[in-house]
């Protein structure tokens, strides 16, 4: 395994393993590549080390995205407080709904499949998901396992929040129950992205377990510990972030020039990770502004600004490109959508 991979945490796959949301002849293939990479499941959750996603993809040649979202859903159910590495204990320890999802800004401490996206209205809190795995039905497996586990473990913390909800952006699986069973009436199929929304009155809600200095002094350690991922040897994430301190100032030489090096050096270290300054700038920028589209409060300019744009034409012309729809069209879409 090496630490590029994009994976889940290591307790929460071993606790799947064991659990009875796998066939056995699923739990026997995963086991068999354990033993071939040289590991065994106490070994990968000692060592803390992510459990590459790629490995569903071998055990699940033809896994498509109706298949990949019941796999999803049907790991949620089995997610618990303790499966989240660094991320358990100030989970556990959280006061309210809001300091937990404050948690999914440390996400990257534990996984690389899934990046969230924030944004705060006056009606309450967008959280954008979106998977990074490079395959359209892994990544539906990421946002409907992380999306659904996320709201559960609030549930065990809070008490059942009805007005939590979790939009998914496709259709709902057709064979499969798990659909109707997980978060009746609070799984939504077919939105035009992948989010969580939180209404403001919920985001005060307390937590049960309650341990302020708990959760101050594993927040500091989950700070300490993102910053030493951010350094230069993981490119990708440097990237990004450089990109969302600063979106008007975005370009490979003005980022290089941040992160105090060469744009040769840049590249080559962007190489290595197996993708490119442009993809992962305009992968960013389009996960954000779908984000921000969704906030009917934003006008376009103001979302353009916000990206660092200085033409909403060209915002516009890039914005169609990623997704095929102007902003205005993907606008019209979403409130046809909260209409139905």
């Amino acid at each position: 395994m090496t630490g590029d991979d994009a994976g889940v945490p290591p307790l929460a796959f071993v606790q799947l393993l064991n659990s009875d949301a796998l066939r056995p002849d699923a739990v026997s293939h995963f086991r068999r590549i354990i033993a071939r990479e040289g590991w065994s499941e106490p070994e990968l959750v000692r060592r803390d080390q992510q459990v590459p996603i790629r490995w569903f993809r071998e055990v699940y040649p033809d896994l498509d995205p109706s298949s990949a979202t019941s796999l999803g859903l049907a790991f949620a159910e089995h997610a618990q407080l303790t499966s989240f590495g660094p991320l358990s204990l100030p989970l556990v320890s959280a006061a309210s709904v809001a300091e937990v999802l404050e948690l999914l800004g440390y996400l990257p401490v534990i996984s690389g499949a899934l990046k969230p996206h924030f944004h705060m209205t006056y009606t309450g809190l967008t959280v954008g998901l979106a998977g990074h795995t490079g395959d359209r039905a892994l990544d539906c497996l990421v946002v409907a396992y992380g999306g659904a586990a996320l709201l559960r473990l609030i549930d065990k913390l809070s008490g059942e929040l009805h007005a939590l909800t979790l939009h998914l952006a496709w259709e709902a699986p057709a064979t499969s129950t798990e659909a109707a069973s997980v978060l009746p009436g609070r799984l939504l199929f077919g939105g035009h992205a992948s989010f969580i929304h939180v209404p403001t009155e919920v985001l005060s809600v307390p937590c049960r377990f309650a341990d302020p200095l708990a959760y101050r002094l594993a927040v500091t350690e989950l700070r300490r510990t993102l910053e030493r991922s951010r350094l230069p040897g993981n490119a990708t994430e440097t990237v990004r972030r450089a990109i969302e301190n600063d979106p008007w100032h975005s370009s490979s030489e003005e980022v290089a020039a941040t992160l105090g090096m060469s744009v040769s050096t840049l590249k080559r270290r962007l190489d290595h990770e197996g993708t490119t300054f442009r993809e992962v700038r305009e992968t960013l920028l389009r996960e954000r502004a779908i984000v921000l589209l969704l906030d009917h409060s934003l006008s376009i300019g103001q979302i353009s600004h916000a990206l660092g744009y200085g033409d909403v034409a060209n915002f516009s012309h890039a914005f169609k490109r990623w997704t095929g729809q102007s902003p205005s069209e993907f606008r019209r879409a979403d409130n046809q959508i909260r209409a139905e």
